[in-house]
């Protein structure tokens, strides 16, 4: 014998509102209408709540149906009481434990709104690219709406007449039977893709689907800024669909490394090597950076790994004219062998304390 009260994950002692409560929760996550639905789960708790919800069929339940007994001689709870549940494929009344699923299935019972598959693309970009921003070019092929009869799938200028298989309604009414009695479920009709009316003469051109295969160019406009792993959304072009909106289309970026230069946040980051001498007196360089070459002065007495700063020349922020800093590494090059005269000035070097 099924325990109820377990299936519903309620204690024998819950309360009505409590017994409500737990089926609501569980029948919107198993109906049969969602992509996660399990029309077996949806019909257990259907069937615990039909004999819990119910004041007498509880108490005859807590009574016999849950000793294995009682005063049925066939063990367990006795069904022959269960009027309009189950017997001659009477239509179970749930009350009004339906009337808030509205939003949850866009009307119980009720077709879900049809739109197009979404596409995932993937694309790469420079460093360079990322940073100031790129309009791209990419041809997809895939379901776009015809040119010719702009999706209704009739020729242009034919009549349409009321669709035979729905009678103009759209949807179709399909009732099942089960334990639980009979039920009516809704789906859109497909033979008019749920508009209630069809072409009196097919279009020439998509052979009456609305929509073709095709290779479509989309433009892709990359912002300034963008970093590796963002994704781009473009509402409606994605696979378009007859008598609905048609799918996103998703951009994942990546962004290839440059050889030299390196993003961190809004600053831009490369190394500069450096002769020794230079560290100790001073020195102008010559760098490239993503705004062309830039010189750069580098102080006396600069320590190794400290970081030289060129403002305004990294990653644009978003707001008007403003971007990260071009951030320079200043690695000091030690020579690996000194002539006789090198030694000799570093050895005055060292005798003066330097």
């Amino acid at each position: 014998m099924k325990d109820y009260y377990k299936i519903l994950g309620l204690e024998q002692g819950a309360n009505k509102d409590e017994i409500k409560k737990a089926f609501r929760k569980l029948a919107a996550q198993y109906h049969p209408d969602k992509k996660t639905g399990d029309e077996a789960k949806f019909k257990e708790v259907s069937e615990a709540y039909a004999v819990l919800g119910d004041e007498k069929k509880r108490a005859e339940y807590d009574n016999y149906g849950r000793a294995f007994g009682g005063n049925n001689p066939g063990g367990g709870f006795d069904w022959s009481n269960m009027s309009g549940f189950a017997e001659g494929g009477a239509q179970f009344d749930f009350g009004d434990i339906f009337e808030n699923f509205g939003e949850m299935f866009n009307g119980f019972g009720r077709p879900r709104t049809r739109r197009g598959n979404d596409i995932s693309i993937d694309l790469e970009l420079s460093l360079e690219e990322s940073i100031f921003g790129v309009e791209r070019v990419v041809v997809l092929a895939k379901n776009s709406t015809c040119e010719v009869c702009k999706s209704s799938g009739g020729e242009p200028g034919t009549e349409m007449t009321t669709c035979a298989t729905c009678n103009g309604q759209g949807r179709l009414r399909e009732t099942r039977s089960s334990m639980l009695g009979s039920f009516t479920t809704v789906r859109e009709c497909t033979t008019c893709q749920g508009r209630g009316q069809v072409p009196k003469e097919k279009c020439k051109h998509c052979h009456g689907h609305g929509v073709m295969k095709k290779s479509e160019e989309i433009a892709i406009k990359v912002p300034a800024g963008i970093e590796n792993g963002e994704v781009i959304r473009m509402t409606g072009r994605g696979e378009a669909i007859q008598n609905g909106p048609s799918g996103d289309l998703y951009i994942k970026l990546h962004v290839r490394p440059d050889r030299h230069i390196r993003r961190n946040g809004n600053d831009l980051v490369r190394d500069l090597s450096i002769k020794l001498t230079d560290a100790l007196l001073g020195a102008t360089y010559q760098i490239e950076t993503l705004d062309g070459m830039i010189e750069i002065n580098v102080p006396v007495g600069v320590k190794q790994g400290e970081f030289l700063r060129i403002k305004n020349k990294g990653v644009p922020t978003g707001r008007s004219n403003s971007r990260g800093d071009f951030l320079v590494k200043v690695d000091i090059a030690l020579p690996m062998k000194l002539s006789k005269k090198a030694k000799q000035l570093v050895e005055q070097l060292r005798e003066e304390g330097v």
